[in-house]
């Protein structure tokens, strides 16, 4: 039997914090200027530098991984649209919801947003996970 129902939400809240992001450049080696350099992301027009939007993804992975109540899942696919910049310190709730549930391949659809905490948007997209 399918642990999720379509329509099901869950949410989760996560902080970007200066460990994410210095974990992310460490990893990854991302020094692009949006993202470490002040002055630079200032004169682009940001307020200060862009956090890096695969921190969501990580994000994305950790509530598949973690939150859901089944741990017997793995990721199909994922997609993520960019609708507003993320900053060091915000806090993010994200929010998913069952779109459909395919049975006959053990597969389900969510759509998920993350708003900051002005609740504005500042991305959205889909993930299909695979059920074990």
């Amino acid at each position: 039997m399918m642990p999720f129902s379509t329509g099901e939400i869950f949410t989760r809240k996560f902080i970007v914090t200066s460990s994410v992001y210095q974990g992310f450049i460490r990893t990854f080696e991302d020094r692009n200027p949006l993202h470490t350099d002040k002055d630079y992301a200032t004169s682009m027009g940001f307020k200060d530098i862009v956090m890096h939007g695969n921190i969501l993804n990580g994000f994305i992975s950790y509530f598949i991984g973690e939150c859901l109540p089944s741990k017997n899942v793995i990721i199909h696919s994922q997609e993520i649209n960019f609708s507003g910049p993320v900053y060091m310190g915000d806090i993010l709730t994200f929010e998913a919801k069952v779109d459909s549930i395919h049975e006959s391949v053990n597969a389900v659809t969510f759509d998920f947003i993350f708003r900051n905490e002005l609740n504005k948007k500042v991305a959205k997209g889909c993930f299909q996970i695979g059920v074990l």
